[in-house]
């Protein structure tokens, strides 16, 4: 699985190569705020507001389906009046009762953790709102417990559909009050990620599309993704999980300000240093360092102290910066990107995207 950049422009590989049709479903993303929004309408999420507001809000998911519970704190910001918590376990957390809401995401609607927190959520009486397919296990504790239910239709893989997820929790939490997002909101987010699909589509190539830049620049490398913004990590660690299940590659993430106080040693390592007479490169650390408009100022002083550091140590870099007023058209912004990265780069490799093997079997051995 040798690295070799002409393959990204070759047309016929890149068809080849993904039998599962990964680079359609990141292009559909804009399609799945729309369906999503849609379909948190439908399903009158707007009923949480007579319930009033809660005291905390739990989001229980997996994987993909757990992220949402991270952009939800990272779109409602530091204002927001209640606590915001991602839960990705089997165990509801104690102190959660009554008072509080729990929000339950899957993609599959029959993750083991994620129905096993719905289960205690209404055994407690919490509030509780489902984000699932019908039909689902998830669905049915929803439906007897007379929860709202979102119904989601995911294809592919569930990793494909972190849009589809993320919009229903979001509506939900607007129509608490958590956070603004009018209509014209997901409109604009849409807009973000078609224009995204359009710069990285396939035919563009590589010396002027982004994505397949950033594969390039990732390739060969040890990335370290950095957030500097609540929006900013949740993209970061976005990445790095889509680097992780599409690129089959390995990634580390971080948050500054605590990445300054343990992995920012790493430029100082084996892994920073590079010898020019070598035979044969082998991997090296890369920074890769995902900015927002948003940033605490020490926090700025940081990020660029630390790019600083990385660049004195001839450590290579690559700086992502999120565009757009409303911090979801900011997320978008970096996660569209990140997404066709992630999969330029097993193409690259010439590794199929879709599947996830080595999870498959992981959930069929602890299932024995």
């Amino acid at each position: 699985m040798t690295w070799e950049p002409g393959r990204l422009d070759d047309q016929q590989h890149l068809t080849a190569a993904d039998p599962g049709g990964m680079l359609l479903a990141v292009a559909a993303s804009a399609a799945q705020v729309r369906t999503g929004r849609r379909a948190a309408v439908e399903a009158g999420v707007d009923r949480l507001s007579a319930q009033g507001r809660p005291r905390a809000v739990v989001v229980a998911g997996m994987g993909t389906a757990g992220l949402t519970g991270d952009i939800l704190e990272a779109v409602c910001g530091n204002g927001v009046p209640l606590p915001i918590v991602t839960l990705r376990s089997y165990q509801l957390p104690g102190w959660v009762g009554a008072t509080d809401l729990v929000i339950a995401v899957s993609a599959t609607g029959d993750d083991d953790e994620t129905v096993s927190v719905a289960v205690q959520a209404v055994r407690r009486g919490c509030g509780l709102l489902a984000v699932c397919p019908p039909g689902s296990p998830l669905e049915a504790v929803a439906v007897q417990a007379s929860a709202i239910h979102v119904p989601v239709r995911v294809e592919g893989q569930p990793r494909s559909a972190l849009w589809l997820l993320t919009v229903p929790v979001i509506t939900a939490a607007s129509a608490l009050g958590l956070v603004t997002a009018e209509p014209e909101v997901f409109e604009r987010v849409a807009a973000i990620l078609e224009d995204i699909a359009n710069r990285c589509r396939p035919s563009s190539e590589s010396f002027v599309n982004p994505g397949k830049s950033l594969a390039m620049d990732l390739a060969g490398s040890i990335p370290m993704i950095w957030g500097s913004s609540p929006v900013a990590c949740a993209a970061a660690y976005r990445l790095a999980c889509q680097l992780n299940e599409t690129g089959k590659y390995p990634a580390v993430f971080g948050r500054l300000p605590e990445a300054g106080h343990n992995q920012v040693a790493a430029l100082e390592g084996p892994l920073a240093e590079r010898d020019i007479f070598a035979d044969e490169a082998g991997p090296t650390l890369r920074l890769v360092m995902l900015r927002d408009v948003e940033e605490h100022p020490q926090v700025t002083r940081q990020r660029e102290a630390s790019l600083r550091l990385a660049h004195d140590r001839d450590v290579p870099v690559s700086e992502l910066t999120a565009e757009g007023v409303h911090p979801l058209e900011r997320l978008a912004t970096l996660v569209g990107l990140a997404d066709y990265a992630a999969t330029y780069l097993a193409l690259g490799h010439a590794v199929d995207p879709t599947p996830v093997a080595t999870i498959t079997e992981l959930k069929a051995r602890i299932s024995q």
